[in-house]
């Protein structure tokens, strides 16, 4: 930015630290756009990329008060935005890993499964089955099994009794079985991870 526009920005920020929403609306209007196409660069999905945009927004307004701009708003936006899309790969990364356990593991040979050509199809089958269940029953499922939290945790966190959490996880499990019985899945007794103990 020129000079002008520097000073029209700091405008700007010092109404966003007094709690002005017209001036992070004028932010955002500024900004969001090119965020977005930063994200959508290194993510290749435009619903993640908007869910970064308006995570980085969030924490913006969140911390509006102690904002400290060290070179330019942008600069500023951008490393937070970078810094939330090293993280979404990070968990991609580490659901993957889970993924890719879970299927070796429980393979009756280990070594045959290392080698099949289907085996990313594997994968796609548990991500599409997941995907299928109702919204509430998957969240609590990918909170047990991929988050690894306690039904109490859940519980706690969602606003639901400890059985509810248990009977969808129950459920899921179910549908999960039937998802793979029904594409014929062979060498798989089924996955460790997620029929070991509540």
């Amino acid at each position: 930015m020129d000079s002008w526009d520097k000073n029209i920005e700091i405008k700007i920020i010092n109404g966003l630290r007094k709690g002005s929403l017209s001036s992070f609306q004028r932010l955002f209007e500024i900004f969001s756009k090119p965020l977005f196409q930063f994200c959508l660069n290194y993510l290749k999905s435009a619903e993640e990329a908007e869910d970064v945009v308006q995570e980085v927004f969030l924490k913006v307004w969140e911390k509006r008060e102690t904002i400290v701009i060290n070179s330019s708003f942008k600069s500023y936006l951008f490393t937070i935005a970078l810094n939330s899309v090293r993280k979404h790969f990070i968990q991609l990364a580490k659901e993957n890993q889970i993924k890719h356990d879970v299927l070796i593991e429980l393979s009756v040979d280990r070594k045959k499964l290392e080698v099949q050509n289907d085996y990313q199809d594997l994968l796609l089958l548990l991500e599409n089955s997941i995907k299928k269940m109702p919204s509430r029953r998957r969240e609590v499922f990918l909170k047990k099994k991929i988050e690894g939290k306690s039904l109490k945790e859940i519980a706690k966190e969602l606003g639901i009794k400890s059985k509810t959490v248990e009977y969808h996880i129950t459920e899921a499990m179910k549908f999960l079985k039937v998802e793979f019985k029904r594409k014929n899945i062979s060498g798989l007794v089924f996955f460790a991870l997620f029929i070991q103990e509540f």
